[in-house]
């Protein structure tokens, strides 16, 4: 038993005996501890360091608890829990509470400085993976690093290589232009004789035919006038009587021959066609006759011209789809419409009435274009086909197939028997309404013909070509007479002027250019780019060019000053624009499908 308080003060007391009841619950065998005269604890020193201290000397511990507080926690983190057991039985059977609870508060601090150092162990643990894994993906991405600089490096070798090499070619090929241009004007000098050639060649047939005349008319007892007088100025013999020759097929009509001269072979004249022909063909009129609108853009007044003077009077919706082509009534206020629904409408303007309504394409329609005489209409289709249509009996005349892709436009001869077309397939073909067969198919172009024309009262015709070039033909013989170079793009449409002196032509990219027909060269360039312009028309009086844009407006250029001004009103590209006849009126028809009108 613990002594009293007061004497606790007067001095140490000593323990002489303690035992451990037998009906402890306890199972462990407490051995007895000796008392010790020399052991004993102040009330003032109940704490864990004393304690352990007592404890340790009287078990004959040689380890010193001198250390401090540091070495007491270091010594109970490793004690197993028998000896706690002990020491909270031994510090109960002593009534020792204070230090009983300094030894539990002890005890549980340590479990949480355990916990602790487990906590910060692991979280260690697991910066050291993290670190070693940062380590290694950035030994990665410095080997990636170090590879794609290397590729840059490489890249950059070759791309110098390449400018290199760009460079080498230019020059290259800047020391073959001189040459290129020198051969170009030796095949333009060529074609020029060429047509010389060809003109004298012509010369020399008519005068053999003469000659032969001549001699005929010497063997029948005739006399023959002098060359360049009327046969009926030149007065008869008295007494003669007119000589008539018998009737015979031009294969047996006897032939004189001029002694160093050929006689004259129709077979051999290129301007006959020697393939097999039609007992409907017809026959091409002659090339002099003169073109009555010539007089017409003479007296064309200069204020029409202007192309500041148009403005927007009427808008007709035309289709539902694109209206692809227009086409103007020779003589009178008409207008007929060509669209992608497959149907022709004709129009009367300006107040846009419709008049008549034309099916029976299968496929959208690409152009149109009338008869001399008004009366027929030829249309020209994506199914290959062109039909002609006779306003008279409203319904389909003709339709002509020979074409293997989509035929893209159609042209009237000025006689009205024949009518052009030009085709994807990269051909055009001259077709003869009165045997309803193709004469002739124009082979040269490399690539689609997407505009074909005839000159006014003549036989020749105008293609344009994807393959960035214009070509005129004989319509007569199918063979191309000139070619016009000088577009980089590909070429939509061509037109001659009223004259038949000037052409003009526009491409894929807005070029626009006049051609020279006499000389074969460029008169002007303008570029109304960069949407693609689709078609190009001279006003009558050849003062003016209207061009149908893709950006939606019609350009108009004033060929005197060379200015381009627009006419803003469609909402979708431009396909195809006209003027009427007097130079008043501009008709343009669009992908939003209106036809509109400006004066």
């Amino acid at each position: 038993m613990a002594a009293p308080a007061e004497q606790t003060r007067q001095g140490p007391y000593y323990l002489d005996k303690v035992s451990i009841a037998e009906e402890s619950e306890d199972d462990y065998q407490y051995e007895e501890v000796p008392a010790d005269d020399q052991w004993s604890l102040t009330e003032g020193e109940e704490n864990l360091e004393a304690a352990v201290k007592a404890m340790c000397e009287q078990t004959g511990d040689m380890l010193t608890v001198a250390q401090g507080p540091t070495s007491a926690r270091q010594l109970l983190s490793h004690k197993p829990e028998v000896v706690d057991d002990f020491i909270r039985n031994f510090l109960i059977k002593m009534g020792m509470g204070k230090t009983m609870d300094c030894f539990q508060t002890e005890c549980t601090h340590n479990q949480l400085l355990d916990n602790e150092i487990r906590s910060v162990q692991r979280e260690r643990d697991n910066y050291r993976q993290a670190a070693f894994r940062a380590a290694e993906t950035l030994v990665k991405l410095q080997k990636e690093r170090d590879f794609h600089r290397m590729q840059h490096k490489r890249v950059v070798q070759e791309k110098n290589r390449l400018i290199e090499d760009i460079r080498r070619l230019k020059k290259h090929y800047a020391s073959y232009e001189p040459t290129v241009r020198q051969l170009n004007d030796k095949c333009q000098a060529a074609l020029k004789q060429k047509m010389l050639v060809s003109l004298e060649r012509d010369r020399a047939v008519s005068q053999i035919t003469g000659l032969e005349a001549t001699l005929r008319n010497l063997q029948s007892g005739r006399e023959v006038p002098p060359q360049g007088a009327p046969s009926s100025q030149w007065p008869a013999r008295e007494g003669s009587v007119p000589h008539r020759r018998p009737k015979c097929s031009p294969d047996r009509e006897p032939r004189q021959h001029v002694e160093g001269v050929a006689p004259y072979d129709p077979a051999k004249d290129p301007t006959k066609h020697t393939a097999s022909k039609h007992p409907r063909d017809s026959e091409f009129p002659v090339d002099t006759r003169v073109n009555p609108y010539l007089s017409h853009a003479k007296g064309q007044s200069a204020h029409v011209s202007k192309a500041s003077g148009f403005r927007l009077t009427n808008s007709l919706k035309a289709s539902d789809l694109p209206v692809s082509s227009l086409a103007m009534h020779p003589r009178k206020q008409i207008i007929v419409t060509a669209s992608d629904d497959r149907l022709w409408k004709m129009w009367g303007f300006p107040n846009g009435e419709i008049i008549m309504t034309g099916e029976g394409h299968s496929d959208w329609l690409s152009g149109c274009c009338f008869h001399p005489d008004g009366s027929k209409l030829a249309t020209s289709s994506g199914d290959t086909t062109v039909r002609v249509w006779d306003f008279s009996k409203a319904e389909c005349m003709l339709t002509l197939e020979g074409h293997t892709h989509a035929v893209w436009g159609c042209s009237f001869h000025s006689c009205g028997d024949f009518v052009a077309s030009c085709s994807m397939d990269n051909t055009s073909k001259v077709w003869d309404l009165n045997s309803q067969r193709c004469r002739f198919t124009l082979h040269g172009h490399v690539d689609s013909v997407n505009s074909i024309t005839f000159l006014p009262f003549s036989n020749t015709l105008l293609t344009s070509s994807a393959d960035k070039t214009l070509s005129l033909w004989d319509a007569r013989t199918g063979l191309c007479g000139q070619t016009f170079y000088g577009h980089l793009h590909s070429c939509n449409h061509a037109a001659f002027n009223l004259l038949g002196d000037t052409i003009v032509s526009c491409d894929s990219y807005g070029g626009v250019k006049l051609w020279d027909v006499r000389k074969v060269a460029v008169m002007l360039s303008v570029d109304t780019g960069p949407h693609p312009a689709n078609q190009a028309t001279f006003s009558p009086s050849g003062r003016t060019v209207a061009i149908a844009s893709n950006d939606g407006s019609v350009k108009l250029l004033d060929l005197a000053s060379s200015e381009v001004s627009s006419l803003v009103g469609h909402e979708d590209a431009v396909q195809s624009v006209i003027f009427d006849h007097k130079g008043e009126y501009l008709l343009s028809g669009g992908s939003d499908g209106k036809m509109l009108i400006w004066s």
